[in-house]
């Protein structure tokens, strides 16, 4: 078994400063950020947890002990890398970024130290294909925003060992989280694959002319996006009756779409630089207000969904 007390989360971003917050609230965790840039990580965190004081879920003064056991460095030869039993990787999502970083930090780190990339689609296998330990590289997929949602995907590379996976399974059900076993590494895991065959549909329902945009989504919010928290979908195929999804299957699959390349709507959009909120246009057009405000309300929802605030 691995004795878990010294965490590194490398790269201090949203992503990092909101994992290095749900790892420190376990008492037993000393976690260190490290990031390539001089900052104050924790102003960052106590931003990104205001709404969870403002709704009572936890007072400001759980905040700032979260708070004590995060440290942050810029120097990668600090004891606390060297130190470390655990590493959560945060950085950019590049092949060759990801690699370096485990490279340099194989040379700094204790040879039991478990690797862990928290990426949503990139192959942990292929990170981790230089390394000299791969058996103790595992991918761990958290999602954004990261201090909100529970589930964190434990993704095997082709060399991980059961011991390892279960050990981040462990680690993540004790602060919180609810972990699942991707027991292949496959792109894109589990929960991206489901997500991106919906937004192929819905990319192809607009292309295809039958409906615009805001009618795709409103179809989803009004309809099945209103259960799917209560009720997923092999779920409600098993109630409904395995023989009626069989005969809906029959009937409808053919007819969905089955491109294996993105959709020539979304690159002509890519190309005119309609890129969505960055240039205030996408599949429909945006003013900072709604972008803040469909933002804000993200959060909002998900409080009221888990905390009932």
């Amino acid at each position: 078994m691995y004795n878990i007390k010294n965490v590194l989360i490398f790269g201090a971003g949203l992503m990092g400063k909101n994992i290095a917050y749900v790892m420190a609230s376990n008492p037993e965790f000393e976690v260190t950020l490290y990031d390539i840039k001089e900052q104050d990580p924790k102003e960052g965190i106590r931003r990104n947890t205001r709404e969870l004081v403002e709704n009572g879920i936890i007072t400001s003064e759980e905040v700032e002990k979260h708070l004590k056991r995060i440290h942050f460095t810029t120097d990668i030869d600090h004891s606390a890398i060297k130190n470390t039993d655990l590493v959560i990787e945060a950085v950019f999502e590049d092949m060759d970024i990801k690699r370096k970083v485990f490279k340099d930090l194989e040379e700094r780190c204790s040879k039991e130290a478990i690797f862990c990339t928290n990426s949503s689609v990139m192959s942990p296998s292929e990170i981790s294909k230089n390394l000299k330990f791969r058996e103790r590289f595992v991918g761990t997929h958290f999602w954004n925003p990261a201090h909100l949602i529970p589930l964190v995907e434990v993704i095997k590379s082709d060399a991980t060992t059961d011991n390892v996976a279960q050990t981040m399974m462990d680690i993540f059900e004790a602060v919180g989280k609810k972990p699942v076993l991707c027991r292949k590494d496959v792109p894109g895991f589990i929960g991206n694959r489901m997500q991106h065959a919906l937004w192929r549909e819905a990319v192809y329902i607009v292309e295809q002319g039958i409906a615009d945009a805001k009618t795709v989504d409103d179809a989803v919010k009004y309809s099945f996006g209103l259960r799917l928290p209560q009720l997923a979908p092999l779920e409600n195929a098993d109630m409904v009756g395995l023989d009626l999804t069989y005969n809906i299957h029959k009937t409808v699959l053919s007819d969905l779409c089955d491109s294996h390349e993105p959709s020539p709507l979304l690159e002509k959009l890519k190309d005119e630089g309609k890129l969505g909120f960055k240039s205030n246009e996408g599949f429909q057009k945006w003013t900072k207000d709604e972008q803040e405000r469909l933002s804000s309300d993200l959060n909002k929802y998900l409080i009221k969904m888990l905390y009932d605030k």
